[in-house]
């Protein structure tokens, strides 16, 4: 299936509309809205695995709102947004994920954020070392998970 297939125009217009919603673009940091036309494209073209649950989302998403989302009043719009949050489940998770990272992985934004615009391997990135004591509580805790017999 075709990336462009994976998706109505209904979904991708709410695609869109969400996206936007969860990052507008930003005038004082120079950076686009992941609304924007080639943030869209990055999310349509490498949907692959997640395309089910991203359509279930838009789904959800769409009965919730009863119409396209584009078309309700910004106080409308953010009702039905936060009860998407509260219901969506996993999907709403991974629409929340795909959007996120595609919007990270744009040029602009790298830019915006001082970062070199390369893969972060083989390189990696240096970042500063945190307080790990942070993790006491973790290391502390019991196994969530069953020993193998």
């Amino acid at each position: 299936m075709q990336s462009n297939d994976q998706l109505t125009a209904l979904q991708r217009d709410d695609l869109r509309t969400i996206a936007g919603i969860m990052i507008p673009e930003s005038v004082e940091y120079g950076v686009p809205g992941a609304d924007d036309a080639a943030i869209q494209a990055d999310i349509i073209a490498t949907l692959g695995r997640d395309a089910t649950a991203i359509r279930s989302a838009l789904d959800h998403l769409a009965r919730l709102a009863g119409k396209p989302l584009s078309m309700l009043t910004s106080t409308k719009r953010d009702a039905v947004v936060a009860e998407f949050r509260t219901t969506g489940g996993v999907a709403a998770a991974t629409l929340s994920r795909v959007i996120l990272q595609c919007y990270y992985r744009d040029d602009r934004v790298l830019k915006s954020l001082n970062l070199e615009l390369r893969a972060p391997f083989p390189r990696g990135y240096q970042l500063e070392q945190g307080d790990w004591s942070l993790l006491d509580a973790v290391k502390t805790r019991a196994p969530m998970w069953r020993r193998a017999p």
